[in-house]
């Protein structure tokens, strides 16, 4: 049997084309997500689907629960659960707003880890990849809960990877606006896209781009693949940004 990963998040943009990729290299992924993903964009032949609501903890461990009945062990975890609401600033925010985006990635994000990590230390060489985002570092005004909850998630990860030494890595990636569905408030809790404007100006944007164009979802899923491997199997606790040079660190 190939490598047995969880893909959380698994019927975004950037997750269909993860768990193709993983499908090609002979890996098994289970696919995560919310009922509604499941049934609009559903996964390739032979992949598991398991509904759930990643910011419902307890949805989160009857998930898991339902992976160890398929796999008495992972072998990598990848979280790309996220989401952002229409742009406010902070006087504008209402509690209910910030604690649905901020409990939507970042507490999500530890309920995932939590409910992974016994399976994860059953694995082999077994690794986590968590997504934050390049507002997590530079935020941007509006963007409030978002920036703060996926820093958070990276404050999670370099945990993770205390915690989880020696046996299990955690790392994250960070990608800048990458051209999925997402960019225009789809897919997930934000439905399809519908045709919907992109979030940001893009013209404007892309100036800002040293590489000039927007990331694809295939430009975020090398580097996911790449932490997975045994090729990063040095490397815990990091953040390999993906952003076409807008961000250095």
């Amino acid at each position: 049997m190939g490598r047995r990963i969880v893909v959380a998040g698994g019927c975004g943009g950037i997750g269909r084309a993860l768990v193709k990729a993983l499908v090609d290299r002979g890996a098994v992924p289970v696919v995560l997500d919310l009922a509604d993903s499941i049934a609009r964009h559903g996964a390739p032949e032979g992949v598991g689907t398991i509904a759930f609501d990643a910011s419902d903890p307890q949805s989160v461990n009857a998930a898991f629960a339902s992976v160890a009945e398929r796999f008495a062990a992972l072998d990598g975890l990848v979280n790309l659960v996220g989401f952002a609401r229409e742009r406010r600033p902070i006087a504008e925010i209402s509690d209910e707003l910030w604690r649905e985006v901020v409990d939507g990635n970042l507490h999500s994000a530890f309920s995932i880890a939590r409910a992974a990590m016994p399976l994860l230390q059953r694995g082999n060489a077994p690794a986590i990849v968590n997504t934050s985002s390049g507002l997590a570092l530079k935020p941007t005004p509006g963007y409030g809960p978002y920036s703060v909850s996926k820093a958070g998630v990276l404050a999670l990860t370099r945990l993770l990877a205390q915690e989880g030494a020696p046996v299990v890595r955690a790392n994250a990636v960070a990608p800048s606006a990458v051209d999925t569905a997402f960019l225009r408030g789809g897919t997930g809790r934000g439905g399809d896209d519908d045709g919907k404007a992109a979030r940001l100006d893009l013209d404007a944007y892309l100036k800002t781009v040293p590489l000039g164009r927007l990331a694809t979802a295939e430009d975020v899923v090398g580097p996911i693949l790449f932490l997975l491997s045994n090729a990063s199997a040095y490397v815990t606790g990091q953040t390999l940004h993906v952003n076409g040079g807008l961000l250095m660190v």
